[in-house]
């Protein structure tokens, strides 16, 4: 979502300020900005449009100053408009703000009614005219924002310079992420540790509720209820070579090619290849004796939850219940005594997902998180946190994200089907070693993949695509629409196969690409039976198959991707690879900006 930096220092900070904003585009927006103290009074520079358009404007009217926060913006509340761009600021204030104000129309009306005109349509503005008139009413900026933060509702972090106060920034969070950096005479806030990674290695995150104030040389952080309090710092390993596209042309490129090393280094930390069985480290509840896995996530994360629903169910017996975690605590579910609720993320920070982790938590379920972001929200709030190791992923669009995700809910499947004891070790043995070959097969797709490439100018063609799956392979095929409606905006859908005679059959002629994923298995004859349906109605057929499904469907696919013969258990992590390359190849042939698409974001903190 939206990305702030702020720094407080000694050097000019309007070039590190557009630096730390480059790196932060990965997050996803639509304008950005910065404002600096300029001989103690507050200037602003603001574009429309990408970092380019605002680092031109700083050049062109360049901003001093040794004090200034930063912005990416993703609209919310108002359109992605210069006006409506952070910093938003008044004559006293000037700050910046991801999240979202529930209440922000009730303030916006009482502020309004004291004389406060406002100039945008955001909800953000309101911040500036309150923290503006506690400071009108002789209060100090301090009191000025711990006042302001009790009549916010809502998520949001906030980062915020006062006009004549050379020596002061404070920054807040509330339901958003909110990093805090420590250097040699400078201080620094960033939504998280990749903003912030040529300046500090020293960062500290802020808890729900904190507010901290900065000088030069130093932070005071406060909770919630005002009372100093400290911090960990720690020594953090990202760097800003870590998110360099080396040799490929987009880092969602880099990524899907990333998967191979980041699976097998993911494997690494729950597999033992030498007794070919899972290992976890000891947990806070029984594994054999949850009467109910609750699993939660949002977009690609809940597809793989979803994959785990098939695995769970399957070969550990586990009952479990899926929900999108947007729709999860407004349903009000009665949770099982003894329950463990599991949830999925990337960034460890998306506020839906964060929202039915804390539902849960208030039911008396267990927390068990699957994160990428080991200093995350999420990370803190856990009972269990199991560790993706994917790196960092800079393509809004997940990859490398998702098929590690997969691979650690996998591992964790099998060790739910031992402890429950439907397992036996010579099963055991079997799906461990299915998924130490995992990423050599996953190197064999990739370095094979001009086939895609040129399927991909077909389908970049099409208006409407379609994607089928049977089994595990139906989230999968639903994973493969999302991924190209996100980056090449062509409308697809993912529909189970024996679904498709259920309705989408009637969109069938030979202008609709069919995507079916079905490696040979058990339940291949019934998938086929479905693509001689789309066939008879002119519908061309993609068949994503192993060697021996793409013989047996023969002509009545119009065209093949043929992926290598593994185990049907590992079957949804290989197949994702190449509707990612499918996606990817098609968005690079229209145009379209794969690494940040329109309208979406990465790390998405407003509900």
């Amino acid at each position: 979502m939206c990305g702030i930096i702020g720094i407080i220092g000694k050097a000019p900070v309007a070039p590190l300020l557009v630096d730390g904003l480059r790196r932060l585009e990965y997050r996803g927006y639509d304008s950005a900005g910065i404002a600096t103290l300029v001989n103690g009074h507050i200037g602003r520079r603001r574009a429309e449009g990408k970092i380019n358009n605002l680092a031109a404007l700083v050049d062109s009217d360049p901003l001093v100053g040794t004090i200034g926060i930063g912005h990416t913006r993703w609209a919310t509340h108002g359109r992605p408009t210069q006006a409506n761009a952070h910093p938003h600021a008044s004559d006293r204030v000037a700050l910046v703000h991801n999240g979202i104000i529930e209440n922000f129309q009730e303030l916006r009306d009482e502020l309004s009614e004291k004389g406060h005109v406002f100039e945008t349509e955001t909800d953000t503005e309101v911040i500036v005219h309150l923290l503006t008139e506690n400071l009108n009413q002789q209060m100090s900026p301090q009191e000025a924002v711990s006042t302001a933060l009790g009549r916010l509702q809502g998520a949001f972090a906030l980062a915020i310079v006062f006009a004549g106060r050379q020596d002061l920034m404070i920054g807040a969070r509330a339901g958003s992420p909110l990093a805090l950096g420590y250097g040699d005479g400078e201080m620094y806030l960033g939504s998280d540790a990749m903003a912030l990674a040529p300046l500090t290695d020293r960062i500290s995150y802020l808890e729900e509720g904190d507010w901290v104030e900065l000088s030069k040389a130093s932070a005071i952080v406060h909770d919630a209820a005002d009372a100093v309090v400290e911090r960990e710092i720690k020594q953090t390993a990202v760097s800003g070579a870590m998110i360099g596209k080396g040799q490929y042309r987009h880092f969602m490129q880099k990524e899907i090619f990333e998967q191979p090393a980041v699976i097998g280094d993911t494997l690494r930390s729950f597999l033992n290849p030498l007794r070919r069985s899972i290992e976890f480290p000891e947990m806070p509840f029984d594994l054999g004796k949850i009467p109910r896995l609750t699993v939660c996530a949002c977009g690609t994360a809940y597809l793989a939850g979803w994959v785990a629903k098939y695995w769970f169910e399957q070969i550990a017996r586990q009952p479990v219940e899926l929900d999108i975690a947007s729709e999860f605590r407004y349903r009000e579910a009665p949770m099982p005594e003894g329950g463990v609720a599991l949830f999925v993320s990337q960034s460890g920070e998306t506020i839906d997902t964060l929202g039915a982790l804390r539902y849960a938590k208030d039911q008396g379920q267990k927390i068990l998180s699957i994160v990428n972001a080991p200093d995350s929200a999420m990370t803190r709030e856990s009972d269990m946190v199991l560790r993706t190791v994917a790196g960092p992923e800079i393509g809004v669009a997940s990859t490398k994200a998702f098929t590690t995700q997969l691979t650690v809910l996998a591992c964790l499947a099998i060790a739910a089907a031992r402890a429950r004891g439907v397992m036996d070790r010579e099963l055991e043995a079997e799906l461990s070693s299915a998924l130490t070959e995992v990423p050599a097969r996953a190197a064999e797709i990739l370095n094979h993949d001009e086939a895609i490439r040129e399927i991909a100018h077909f389908v970049s063609e099409a208006r409407d695509v379609l994607y089928l799956g049977r089994g595990n392979m139906y989230p999968i095929a639903l994973e493969g629409a999302l991924k190209l409606k996100e980056i090449s905006y062509i409308h697809a859908e993912g529909y189970a196969a024996g679904e498709m005679k259920h309705g989408p059959i009637a969109l069938i002629d030979e202008n609709v690409p069919v995507i079916v994923c079905a490696p040979s298995g058990p339940l291949f004859e019934k998938t086929a039976s479905n693509i001689q349906e789309v066939a008879a109605r002119g519908g061309q057929v993609i068949l994503l198959s192993d060697k021996d499904g793409i013989a047996k469907i023969g002509d009545r696919a119009a065209m093949s991707i043929e992926l290598p013969k593994i185990h049907p258990f590992v079957a949804p992590i290989l197949y994702a690879l190449p509707v990612q390359l499918l996606a990817y190849h098609t968005a690079v042939i229209k145009g379209t900006d794969v690494d940040q698409p329109r309208n979406l974001a990465k790390s998405v903190t407003v509900e």
